[in-house]
């Protein structure tokens, strides 16, 4: 399982992989289209739609709502909204430039291009404000809590140095700058209150978390003493209690959030010889002692392939989520009161459509609402377009429809239902 091959068996990258902010869905971009699992089972997986349109680079689905948020290969600069129940494409914008990056809480929907960011209120997709002329960022790294209270976004605020810059996307202004780390930023993410995030820099060794509140910094874990790693992705638990952290190596770690003060390691060392030399090494020498380690790591069969990771709690059972660029979900489990190795428990293969799927009955047949009361609900996109038009055809439609978006038809549409969509409309943070 500890394999050192270069690439993963599967092949090169084919997919986009992509968990929900809960990580109960998985979204899978290919170049037919995409696809959306439900991971309420560590045995199967259960296919909820597949979608056999263009292709698709980049899929964002709001828990486990209907609204899916899609970035083609062949349209980089076009975000749509779809709602993949009905099968119908909500809204569309076009932007200056290529679509990095796409995140969604229940409040927000953050679009993030090379050299600025867009904040879109979820509830009518119109554009609240534009963080423009950001430190060139070609690789669309941002990070949107998934609390609507705490809802901040964080990005590079430095193409030289690991600053996060932390920016409130309810009441739209800076909120702190974070000097994290000495070399540029690869990796961020929030905890799930908000209140933390996790950082990791390019030179892949340190990962540390720094309160949202005053910048302090919390925890700081060493990864391992390779110069030459590239973290790929940061994941909290829901609990917050575990944080992974993946990269192009054939490990993936995973560390504890526990007060230091209460860590039985800590102890130990603190008691030993460990702890005297502490006292008269040089700082950059005693911070690699003080630094924590993994509480457990999970060996994957392959190295060197990109792959989305998650933490989530399924069937009772802590487990941790690997889904990979080649098409394969590796299911591991873990043990919150042992350390040590993850346990490899499952693997699925994403790259095919069961034959016995039904496309219709999956993707267009659960709800019975209609469509015009759903288009309604959405009259006011055609305000605060970022460049670029939508369809001529959509937007009339849309118009037609603005009295609804003021006061929904009543039986149309379920708007506090999470299977169906978000709140859109009068409802405040």
């Amino acid at each position: 399982m500890n394999s050192t091959s270069s690439s993963d068996s599967n092949g090169p990258k084919s997919f986009s992989v992509n968990f929900n902010q809960d990580a109960s869905s998985l979204q899978v971009g290919c170049r037919n289209g995409y696809r959306l699992y439900e991971l309420s089972s560590v045995d199967s997986l259960e296919l909820v739609y597949s979608n056999g349109a263009e292709d698709s680079n980049l899929v964002e689905r709001l828990f486990c709502s209907s609204l899916v948020a899609v970035v083609s290969l062949t349209s980089p600069r076009k975000l749509k909204v779809c709602h993949f129940k009905k099968g119908t494409e909500i809204c569309n914008y076009s932007y200056s430039n290529t679509i990095l990056s796409v995140k969604l809480n229940r409040s927000r929907l953050i679009v993030c291009l090379e050299e600025s960011l867009y904040i879109h209120d979820i509830r009518n997709m119109g554009v609240l404000h534009t963080i423009r002329d950001t430190p060139p960022n070609p690789s669309g790294l941002c990070a949107l809590s998934i609390n609507h209270e705490n809802c901040y976004v964080a990005y590079p605020g430095s193409s030289s140095i690991g600053e996060v810059q932390v920016f409130d996307a309810v009441n739209l202004h800076a909120k702190t700058m974070i000097h994290a780390h000495d070399s540029t930023l690869a990796a961020l993410s929030f905890s799930s209150s908000g209140t933390r995030i996790a950082t990791a820099s390019e030179k892949g060794t340190v990962i540390r978390v720094f309160s949202v509140v005053d910048a302090s910094k919390l925890y700081e874990f060493r990864r391992g003493m390779k110069r030459c790693v590239a973290i790929s992705c940061l994941a909290f638990s829901l609990c917050g209690q575990f944080l992974s952290c993946s990269s192009n190596t054939e490990t993936v770690h995973i560390f504890k959030l526990e007060d230091p003060h209460n860590s039985p390691r800590r102890s130990v060392e603190e008691s030993s010889w460990m702890g005297y030399l502490t006292n008269y090494l040089p700082t950059q020498v005693t911070d690699v002692f003080t630094q924590g380690r993994a509480f457990a790591t999970a060996y994957l069969p392959f190295c060197g392939v990109k792959n989305a990771i998650a933490i989530a709690t399924i069937q009772h059972q802590l487990r941790l989520l690997v889904a990979t660029e080649s098409g394969v979900l590796y299911i591991y489990n873990i043990d919150p009161n042992e350390p040590g190795d993850a346990v490899l428990y499952k693997e699925h293969r994403l790259d095919a459509v069961p034959e016995n799927f039904d496309k219709t009955d999956k993707g267009r047949s659960s709800s019975p609402q209609n469509i015009e009361g759903i288009l309604g609900s959405y009259a006011g996109i055609v305000k605060g377009n970022p460049p670029g038009q939508m369809s001529g055809t959509e937007s009339d439609k849309l118009r037609e429809m603005a009295a609804a978006a003021e006061s929904p038809p009543k039986g149309a549409f379920q708007f506090s239902d999470d299977q169906e969509y978000p709140p859109l409309t009068q409802i405040s943070d």
